[in-house]
């Protein structure tokens, strides 16, 4: 981890605080959420003028990991963590066999869910801008985007 992204963990710890109302709404659970936010990396477009600098997140490393967080859904929905999401139309049986890989897995396809990455993406950026507002609003910002120049 690069020293301009140890200046915002405490501002990501807030944050993550207050977003959790966000993610108890999407169709991800928090340890879903946990794993989707290990494939994001966070950078800064035109760090070298402030007016202009945001905090941007790649997301190219999500595809890879939604089957890790499909799998995670798939224990959760067996009873080993929280409910079901509201689009699952299986039973147990059903949530067994798909666990077991005999389900077939609806069209045949190991390919990530398309909406359910569409959607995390979507969370992600609202993720970032939030984060970005807090580094502003607690004047941390500026420092940031110094510590990041000289990197």
């Amino acid at each position: 981890m690069s020293n301009w992204q140890d200046r915002i963990i405490g501002a990501r710890m807030a944050v993550d605080n207050d977003y959790s109302p966000t993610i108890d709404s999407s169709s991800f659970s928090r340890q879903e959420w946990g794993l989707v936010m290990t494939a994001v990396e966070f950078d800064i477009h035109n760090a070298d003028d402030p007016d202009e600098a945001e905090l941007y997140a790649e997301t190219g490393k999500l595809r890879d990991i939604m089957p890790e967080v499909e799998n995670v859904a798939q224990m959760q929905s067996m009873g080993m963590g929280q409910q079901s999401r509201p689009d699952d139309s299986g039973g147990l049986l059903d949530n067994v066999k798909s666990a077991l890989g005999l389900s077939g897995g609806g069209d045949g396809s190991d390919e990530p869910d398309e909406d359910r990455i569409r959607e995390a993406e979507s969370l992600i950026d609202g993720y970032t801008t939030k984060l970005q507002a807090h580094l502003e609003a607690n004047g941390s910002w500026e420092e940031v985007l110094e510590v990041y120049r000289q990197e």
